[in-house]
C-alpha cells in the first residue's frame, strides 16, 4: 500500500492496514504502533491532519511523563527514523528526504556522518535527525 485509505475507514481496518499507514505517516516504529493502534481501532478520524494532531498529542505526553518506560518507549520512536545522510532508509518518506541531501556538495556525507556520531556520544540514545 503506498496510498493511504480514507481516514473514517480506518476503525474498521485490520491492524496490519493500521500498522502500515502509521508506516507510511511515520517511521516504522513498532513501539509507536503499540501506543497508537488502540486509538486508530476505536477513534473515526475526519482526516488524516487530525489523527496527526492524536499522535502528536501521545508523543507529547510521553515526553512530558517523568517515568523511564515511557522516556525510553518516546526515544525508541524517535531513533526510528534513519539518520541524516543514512543510505539505507524504510519508509518512502525517508527515502525521499535523502534523496534530497545526496545532492549536497562533496564531502557532505561525510559531514553528516561526523555530526551523527558527535550527536549521539553526546546525547546516548538518541538520534541526530
Amino acid at each position: 500500500m503506498t496510498s493511504l485509505p480514507p481516514a473514517p475507514t480506518l476503525p474498521h481496518s485490520p491492524d496490519p492496514t493500521l500498522t502500515k499507514v502509521l508506516d507510511l505517516l511515520f517511521e516504522p516504529s513498532p513501539p509507536l504502533h503499540t501506543l497508537t493502534l488502540p486509538i486508530l481501532r476505536s477513534t473515526p478520524f475526519p482526516d488524516y491532519a487530525t489523527l496527526i494532531v492524536a499522535v502528536s498529542a501521545q508523543l507529547n505526553a510521553l515526553a512530558s511523563s517523568s517515568t523511564r518506560e515511557d522516556t525510553a518507549t518516546l526515544s525508541e520512536i524517535l531513533c526510528a527514523h534513519p539518520r541524516l545522510g543514512e543510505k539505507k532508509v524504510d519508509s518512502e518518506q525517508s527515502r525521499k528526504e535523502q534523496a534530497q541531501l545526496q545532492g549536497g556538495g562533496e564531502g557532505e556525507g561525510e559531514k553528516l556522518e561526523v555530526l551523527n556520531r558527535e550527536y549521539e556520544e553526546r546525547f546516548p540514545g538518541l538520534r541526530y535527525v
